[in-house]
């Protein structure tokens, strides 16, 4: 929870806590689906890089094949009583594909360089679509931070 447990955040406060959430957590839950419905859910390090989330993981298995061929992700941070949770659309990148600096960023922020680790990794950049975030009940009337791309404060 942030400095503000106890009180109810308004958008702007939760998209803050969101947004330095994103910067500072090294893990995120992926929940994808196959092309049966069938659900997955796994933790993965992840970059935030400013506008999306970055992940790596092997094309074969069942996360990289969802993510690859459904093209649309969930992910979760936080607790369940300090909850957000990011709905983005999902597009597949080899290695050559991804800039330099998110890659050298990930390393550093999550102490691995999938670089290192063979041409079966490939990258995921999660463009976020929706973002909910509340902590308990007494927030869960104002959750949704952002529709359709845009944060909610900013709409007009």
């Amino acid at each position: 929870m942030t400095d503000n447990e106890g009180t109810l955040r308004d958008t702007a406060q939760r998209k803050k806590d969101v947004l330095a959430r994103l910067e500072k957590e090294v893990d995120i839950w992926v929940a994808s689906a196959d092309g049966d419905g069938r659900p997955y859910l796994v933790p993965l390090a992840f970059l935030w890089d400013g506008d999306s989330v970055w992940l790596c993981t092997r094309r074969t298995n069942p996360t990289g094949r969802n993510l690859a061929a459904g093209g649309r992700t969930r992910l979760a941070l936080g607790d369940t009583r300090d909850v957000v949770l990011v709905d983005g659309e999902v597009t597949t990148h080899p290695s050559d594909d991804v800039p330099v600096a998110a890659i050298e960023a990930f390393a550093a922020k999550c102490g691995w360089d999938p670089r290192t680790s063979g041409s079966a990794y490939v990258w995921f950049r999660v463009r976020p679509v929706a973002v909910e975030a509340w902590y308990e009940e007494p927030e869960l009337a104002g959750r949704h931070i952002m529709r359709e791309g845009v944060w909610v404060d900013e709409q007009a």
